[in-house]
């Protein structure tokens, strides 16, 4: 399958920024950490706040919508689904899964465009 890549300059959200933007932010939460049910709730708000924020430094037109789930890993896996109504030309999505040997997380990020 061929991927088209955008330049900067055009309008449409850029899907390979957000994912490196979430990986990034993931990686700097949970990387070298175990699953601790305890400290789900402070990781989630940390990667969901910090992949915002950085979004937002972005200085694009866009209204961001960032969700997260931490799941320990399990031999039943862990599945999701989303759908949306939208401009496909400005509007778009982005979901970065990552893992390590003791848990799941899944976040997903959803742009809308600001129309002035």
């Amino acid at each position: 399958m061929e991927v088209y890549h955008r330049p900067c300059d055009e309008v449409g959200f850029n899907a390979d920024e957000a994912h490196n933007i979430v990986k990034e932010c993931i990686d700097g939460v949970l990387g070298g950490e175990d699953y601790n049910q305890n400290n789900i709730n402070q990781w989630t708000a940390s990667i969901v706040e910090q992949s915002l924020a950085h979004l937002v430094k972005l200085g694009k037109a866009y209204k961001y919508i960032v969700t997260c789930a931490v799941v320990q890993r399990s031999p039943y896996g862990f599945h999701t689904a989303s759908s949306c109504f939208w401009d496909t030309t400005s509007d778009g999505t982005c979901t970065v899964r990552w893992e390590n040997r003791t848990m799941n997380c899944i976040v997903n990020v959803f742009a809308i465009a600001i129309v002035l």
